[in-house]
């Protein structure tokens, strides 16, 4: 029972990482704009936040530089396709290329900084609950708020008159621009904001996930936050739920290994991989499912003029 408390716990917290990423991803693709540079704005994000860190001693301090990475980055990308209308497709894959370079570059220095000593963190009480404690509430605060942005991020597309905007401006851009909406600049805004998710959670996984900076430490998680969304047909909820399965056979293969099961650490390394591959094809298999459930515009370009 310790072991599968245990193994819950490391779920949550590798879970997070895709789902913060995740949710952002959503919030782009919602306003109908479909950005594949998610892998570079994360490792951008990871070196800005573990930089920060270091030279502060602040872990907020290394959160909200990474946010503010990630959210630079997306306004780049966002002035290039919404203003400009560059393919979105190349754009968004030239910003990944150009994260990973990048972060590769700057992070040469830091490759064996060390972080402050981490903090324990613990809900009083709840904490020392047999089983459920050190599943469940022996997170770190960025875990709950990853569940609390779900809610929250629910509530706002389907509950409030902003979110019935993002989702007009992703489904008809025509239709919100005849209505006088300015539909570049809430596809702007909405880049940024999924840009600083983005930027968020490559911060927490180079400050709480692993405390270490490594090139190429997203080791493809922006890639499968990019999935999941197709995954949860850009659901909030099922964002969250598909982070936590992806996590659970992230940390499966550890879990695995440390039982002493004879198997290639290779193959093991690759089950996050091949489940993503797995569920992508399952739900390929049912094509009008995914149209009934896409954003109607997502990728493709808007002129007010025409």
């Amino acid at each position: 029972m310790d072991q599968l408390a245990l193994l819950i716990a490391a779920t949550l917290n590798a879970g997070t990482v895709l789902a913060i990423a995740g949710l952002g991803l959503l919030i782009n693709e919602r306003s109908g704009v479909l950005n594949l540079g998610a892998e570079g704005l994360m490792l951008v994000a990871a070196i800005a936040g573990f930089a920060a860190s270091v030279h502060t001693g602040s872990d907020l301090l290394g959160f909200a530089a990474g946010m503010g990475a990630g959210a630079l980055m997306a306004a780049a990308f966002g002035v290039l396709v919404i203003w400009l209308n560059t393919n979105q497709y190349a754009t968004g894959l030239a910003l990944s290329l150009f994260g990973s370079g990048f972060s590769a570059f700057v992070g040469i220095t830091y490759t064996q900084e060390k972080l402050a000593e981490r903090t324990k963190f613990e809900i009083p009480y709840l904490a020392d609950l047999p089983f459920v404690g050190p599943a469940l509430f022996k997170q770190h605060p960025m875990v709950y708020l990853a569940l609390a942005l779900t809610f929250a991020l629910g509530w706002f597309l389907y509950r409030s008159r902003a979110g019935l905007v993002l989702r007009a401006v992703g489904e008809s851009p025509e239709s919100a621009h005849a209505l006088g909406y300015p539909v570049r600049k809430i596809r702007l805004a909405a880049v940024m904001v999924g840009g600083a998710l983005c930027g968020l959670a490559g911060a927490y996984l180079s400050l709480i996930y692993t405390p270490l900076w490594v090139e190429g430490m997203t080791a493809g998680k922006g890639w499968i936050a990019l999935a999941l969304t197709t995954f949860a047909t850009w659901r909030p909820a099922r964002i969250l739920l598909g982070a936590y399965l992806f996590g659970g056979v992230t940390m499966l293969q550890f879990a695995l290994q440390g039982e002493g099961v004879q198997i290639a650490s290779q193959r093991l390394t690759m089950l996050p991989y091949v489940a993503t591959i797995v569920v992508l094809v399952l739900i390929s298999r049912n094509p009008t499912w995914i149209r009934t459930n896409m954003p109607a515009s997502i990728g493709k370009p808007f002129f007010p003029g025409a």
